[in-house]
């Protein structure tokens, strides 16, 4: 009686640890740093290893190091103003004379920016025929000016800002139009929700044409996210939809779908031929892939994840503080090492001692898991996070083989950040087609960021070609995606800064 007495006892102690430890890590999670650049929570003795990191830098301008190099900007259009002194002042204080004129001038130097909205008015000339043909009609007319929608008044500044403003700066629609309003231009909610609707179809090819070249790659990062679509679909039950992303070398792609199951990457990948390395997390869908399977599509799974798995144990169990922590840092010795080999990649003796380095580091990493694993009395925050590094270990060792393999899915993680403050912004979608249209606009501008290229010039020469078409989408798509461009169309459209089409700091 008293033996079951003490194992209850011991049991229900058990689980007021686990749940003050879950309440520790949602307490974390809730009002913690989300950043992921310093600890959370500090080891409670040094750990010191050979490899250990160094101090933390403080942050802006360093002692010693050069300073940021001034930005030209001698490439914005130049407005001359002259400054000239008053008449009064044109002249001696003392005795009156005047001045003379001096050779040269002065300048100074201010930067502008001026947003107006003015109504162009195109005066087509009129023209009567002198002759007593019937080939024309008694007034001729210039042609006139091209648009995306018959009738309408927007032109294709018009659409180019409002689609910049909130498919890549992720700002709500209505909130644009209220900034229009105090520059005198007041548009209607309706009448750009309507425009947007045909906007569709002129994207759609574009779209098409990104989704085709990213199955054409052979390296992806995969991963997904909530995105709200507020209307009712027969046979599905609330508006949780979910904003997949693909992003390779030279593309990204965003796929709208009302579910998250293993359909939506199975169907991406399904033209897919050859081999290729998804770079994911463990979430079990990527898993469930045909070509996953089949094994003409490798998993590698994201070491951040693992990091982020000791560090919630660091979190939620004091006593396991320190324990977790020396996991962390041989996971940053792991990053380290493997920065050194990509560094000498080229020098191929170099590059056989730095991975000799790392794949022995790797090795003992993985053994000293599986060592710790079968010790008896394991903590359980221990034995969870050690069983499930030794159940993706194949996966988290894909970078060692493949060094153009990077070791985390913090790229695809990136690429949802846009869309992520977009959805804390304006919510989601309110149907179908808006959803799809902020995919498609989505994977267009990261893209074209991706490629270096100016969204806005880019974006404003496809919809006058659009427009030049009869408000119908161009018919040679291709000659308009950024690896198909000639070098001259690159540094026509190209930037001059790089955007960062994805950071939200």
């Amino acid at each position: 009686m008293h033996r079951r007495a003490l194992e209850r006892q011991a049991q229900l102690q058990a689980e007021v640890d686990r749940l003050q430890a879950l309440l520790r890590l949602r307490e974390q999670q809730l009002f913690g740093r989300k950043s992921e650049t310093a600890a959370a929570t500090e080891p409670a003795a040094p750990v010191t290893t050979p490899a250990a990191s160094p101090p933390h830098r403080p942050r802006g301008q360093q002692r010693g190091q050069p300073g940021p190099k001034r930005r030209d900007y001698s490439q914005l259009p130049a407005v001359v103003e002259d400054q000239e002194l008053p008449p009064e002042q044109c002249r001696c204080s003392r005795c009156g004379q005047p001045f003379a004129d001096f050779p040269g001038t002065e300048d100074a130097i201010i930067l502008e920016v001026e947003v107006r909205a003015h109504r162009r008015i195109i005066r087509r000339r009129r023209y009567r025929p002198t002759c007593s043909c019937t080939a024309h009609p008694g007034i001729v007319a210039a042609p006139p000016p091209p648009r995306l929608f018959p009738k309408s008044l927007l032109g294709v500044s018009i659409w180019v800002t409002l689609l910049l403003d909130k498919y890549l700066f992720y700002r709500p629609t209505y909130r644009l139009l209220a900034d229009w309003a105090t520059s005198g231009l007041d548009l209607s909610l309706g009448t750009v929700t309507d425009g947007l609707k045909h906007l569709v179809p002129l994207f759609e090819p574009v779209y098409d044409a990104l989704v085709r070249h990213s199955q054409g790659q052979t390296l992806w990062h995969a991963d997904e996210t909530r995105w709200l679509v507020f209307a009712s679909i027969e046979g599905k039950v609330g508006y949780r939809w979910y904003l997949w992303v693909f992003h390779s070398a030279e593309v990204v792609v965003f796929v709208l779908a009302a579910g998250r199951s293993h359909d939506v990457p199975e169907e991406h990948f399904g033209p897919v031929e050859g081999r290729g390395i998804l770079v994911v997390d463990r979430y079990k869908a990527y898993q469930a892939v045909d070509k996953v399977q089949s094994g003409l599509i490798v998993l590698a799974f994201c070491w951040a994840h693992v990091r982020r798995d000791f560090l919630r144990v660091a979190q939620s169990w004091p006593d396991q503080d320190a324990w977790a922590l020396d996991w962390v840092e041989q996971i940053g010795r792991l990053y380290h090492l493997n920065d050194e080999r990509l560094k000498v990649r080229h020098d191929a003796a170099a590059f056989a001692v730095a991975d000799a380095t790392l794949r022995a580091a790797v090795t003992a990493f993985g053994e000293r898991g599986q060592s710790e694993l079968r010790a008896a009395d394991l903590h359980p925050a221990r034995q969870k996070v050690l069983e499930s590094l030794g159940d993706h270990w194949s996966g988290l060792t894909v970078f060692v083989a493949h060094p153009e393999v990077p070791m985390d899915n913090n790229t695809a993680e990136r690429s949802e950040r846009g869309p992520v403050v977009g959805r804390k912004n304006y919510y989601g979608s309110g149907s179908v087609w808006s959803g799809r249209l902020a995919a498609m606009l989505f994977s267009l501008f990261q893209t074209l960021c991706l490629g270096g290229l100016n969204p806005r010039l880019w974006l404003t020469a496809y919809l006058e070609a659009c427009a030049a078409a009869g408000g119908r989408a161009v018919k040679d798509v291709e000659r308009f995606l950024p690896w198909n461009l000639s070098p001259e169309q690159k540094r026509a459209w190209g930037c001059e800064e790089e955007i960062p089409a994805s950071d939200t700091s």
